[in-house]
């Protein structure tokens, strides 16, 4: 659900919105189709080199593998350790490979890891729209199954499009967690959508087709997968203690995504790093000590921005997230 399908050559591009535009008045289905195939589609697969090292110890790497059903598809993962269950969840287009750094840190807490790929990812089976299309809402089932097997968590940890998927396990699933740990969320799909038709030149009869279409895929209207949404439909005791990790200088998922969502969490904290990006994060060392303390329940020196404070309302507008980082619990009064 991210644009590296539509990342081609300056004159594919304008043939691709000409094309749409042309539809527009005559066959706004047919156009809806063409975005849906484009905007579900998972880009190429890549190894995470950067995450996996030469350094990195064996029980990291090794693990035992698992399978589990969701229908009549497969996801496969592996299982580290003993002790409550962290789930590792990965983004878009990812791997649980690419979480295998924070693999030590949890394991040295005595902690039990389960990682896995979602449908249509890694090494697990196609899923309900073939090897290279899927969505937030397949892989928050992925991570269902995988929960009916392993059972409460002690904590989630997410990468990207994974918080939207964890949300939504946790909300409407059979998933329950103490802890949720988001790193590099994005605000959810209505800010993707808006930014397809962008691309696209979608016309307003095109892209309420695609809603549609988008609804009957997922279950769900676009505007009901949005991370502020979801949080502030959650009952007390369903919501989780939170932290977030986010790169002020990610250039996939603007920080201040993450300032907007910890002040509609009440309790949140922030983790700010600076330099690390979008998924070299995962690989940082301090990252992983600091998420693993705080799966551990230990406290976490957290930053935030400005005059950035949870709140227990909904729908204050974001932060602008550019002041200078202050050292202080980001659940303070």
């Amino acid at each position: 659900m991210v644009f590296s399908a539509l990342q081609k050559s300056t004159i594919d591009r304008s043939i691709r919105r000409a094309a749409l535009r042309m539809a527009e008045p005559v066959a706004p289905g047919i156009g809806a189709r063409v975005a849906e195939r484009l905007w579900f589609r998972l880009p190429a697969a890549q190894r995470p080199a950067s995450t996996i090292t030469a350094g990195t110890p064996v029980r990291e790497l090794l693990g035992s593998a698992f399978e589990v059903h969701h229908r009549a598809h497969v996801v496969r993962g592996r299982t580290w350790g003993e002790g409550p269950v962290v789930y590792l969840v990965h983004g878009w287009g990812g791997t649980l490979e690419q979480l295998t750094p924070l693999v030590g840190p949890l394991l040295d807490r005595g902690l039990q890891v389960v990682s896995f790929d979602g449908l249509s990812h890694g090494r697990s089976d196609p899923g309900a729209h073939g090897a290279v299309s899927s969505d937030a809402v397949e892989l928050g089932h992925s991570l269902d199954a995988v929960a009916v097997r392993f059972g409460p968590a002690r904590a989630v940890v997410a990468h990207s499009m994974g918080a939207l998927s964890s949300l939504l396990a946790i909300r409407d699933g059979w998933l329950a967690s103490e802890r949720l740990v988001l790193i590099a969320p994005p605000s959810g799909i209505p800010e993707l959508l808006e930014r397809l038709r962008r691309e696209l030149g979608l016309g307003e009869r095109t892209t309420r087709e695609l809603v549609e279409r988008v609804r009957l895929r997922t279950g769900y209207a676009p505007d009901a997968l949005e991370l502020v949404t979801i949080a502030t439909a959650l009952e007390p005791h369903e919501r989780p203690e939170l932290l977030v990790v986010h790169d002020l200088l990610d250039r996939e998922v603007p920080h201040e995504r993450s300032t907007h969502l910890v002040q509609c969490w009440p309790g949140a904290q922030l983790l700010s790093t600076v330099g690390l990006g979008h998924r070299r994060v995962l690989a940082d060392a301090a990252v992983g000590g600091a998420v693993a303390r705080f799966v551990d329940r230990l406290p976490v020196e957290a930053t935030l921005h400005g005059g950035d404070r949870p709140q227990p309302l909904p729908g204050r507008a974001a932060a602008d997230g550019s002041g200078t980082a202050a050292q202080e619990r980001a659940g303070a009064a």
